[in-house]
């Protein structure tokens, strides 16, 4: 079997994959930028600017967990004419080079977007994304009529979990945008160094954005409230540190996933790795390319399922797979697992309550839940 292909179209643009940086400190500066198309992005997208050079509190990044991040980060901390006079040249260069399209991210009033979003466009940006991060809900639409009275090119509207109800939001933005990135970091949120019981972070009051695989079970959940309500494209971000992320995503109706604190603990290199995480599974599951998994989920489920409140489930174990972890016992709140060590777990279907946690946590696949 051939390699899958990874490559999609959107915006009438062709990305390698549908792997992108998505706005953060991985794409800071027009290196940073090329940086993430020598790592193996599908595509590019550089930091958030606005018209004046955001002021940001140091320190501004802390990790949470292993692969989570709380920052305290804004917009670029370059000005705008950093950016028009060395930095967009640099990116340009790179996405020309590795022929990858460029997405330009800006921000915040409707008066940043008309102002910055001509300039833009003129300069060769391919695509651009506004966010919504600091916006209320009154603003959206102007902010976004701003922008689509200003440029000709296609527009991202970046939604935030925020905002509120992220399905309303996108039919309210749907007439000026030609498609949504979901979502932006969530927050705010605290963390506290309990050794000198002091902040980590330099805000005011210690507070910070979360960002990582802890935010993606949210980021999915809006990706597929989003992709129920429009047939624009989808850019899922959140999350996204392996190639089974992204197939998570594009089953929930994302056309493109972007990714930001994988990049920065594990360096941009990371693109090209869940890339190829990517393509493995797909070749491993049958499929020759990566349209064909698509909105699988969001189709299934797109009306919802009958919600079954009766228990006529119980798990049962394939004793052929199991290999006596005993991980099965452990979580069992309804002692209706025995599993003592070196021993095939056994299901006690009377005490079973089908509430599926062993079958999640079953690191060989050899638990599952069947008809009673």
């Amino acid at each position: 079997m051939t390699n899958p292909n990874l490559a999609v179209k959107v915006w009438n643009h062709q990305f390698r994959n549908p792997i992108i940086p998505a706005a953060g400190p991985n794409v800071g500066s027009g290196r940073m930028v090329q940086r993430t198309a020598e790592g193996g992005a599908g595509g590019l997208l550089t930091k958030t600017i606005s018209r004046t050079a955001a002021l940001v509190p140091h320190p501004n990044m802390v990790r949470f967990a292993k692969e989570n991040l709380l920052n305290t980060e804004l917009w670029s901390e370059l000005s705008p004419e950093e950016w028009f006079d060395r930095e967009y040249d640099i990116a340009l260069t790179a996405a020309r080079e590795f022929n990858l399209p460029l997405i330009a991210s800006l921000g915040y009033t409707p008066d940043d977007l008309a102002a910055l979003g001509p300039r833009l466009e003129q300069k060769g940006i391919d695509i651009l994304e506004f966010s919504i991060h600091y916006l209320d809900e009154k603003r959206l639409t102007e902010t976004a009529r701003a922008l689509r009275n200003s440029v000709s090119i296609p527009i991202i509207a970046k939604l935030s979990p925020h905002s509120g109800d992220l399905g309303e939001i996108a039919k309210m933005l749907d007439p000026y945008v030609d498609g949504f990135a979901c979502i932006n970091s969530f927050g705010p949120t605290l963390m506290i160094d309990i050794e000198h019981g002091t902040s980590l972070l330099g805000s005011q009051y210690g507070y910070g954005w979360l960002s990582g695989p802890a935010l993606k079970p949210l980021a999915l959940r809006c990706v597929f409230e989003v992709a129920r309500v429009t047939d624009k494209p989808v850019i899922g971000v959140g999350g996204v540190a392996r190639g089974e992320d992204v197939i998570e995503f594009m089953m929930a109706g994302a056309s493109l996933v972007g990714v930001c604190s994988a990049a920065i603990l594990k360096g941009s290199d990371v693109y090209g790795k869940i890339a190829a995480e990517t393509a493995r599974w797909l070749e491993a599951h049958g499929y020759r390319d990566i349209e064909e998994i698509k909105g699988l989920y969001l189709n299934r489920y797109r009306q919802g399922q009958k919600v079954v409140t009766t228990l006529e489930k119980t798990a049962w174990v394939n004793e052929t797979m199991c290999k006596a972890c005993t991980q099965c016992e452990r979580v069992c709140q309804f002692d209706a697992i025995s599993a003592p060590l070196k021993q095939i777990a056994k299901i006690n279907s009377e005490n079973c309550t089908a509430c599926g946690l062993c079958v999640s946590v079953c690191p060989f696949g050899a638990i599952e839940l069947v008809s009673r």
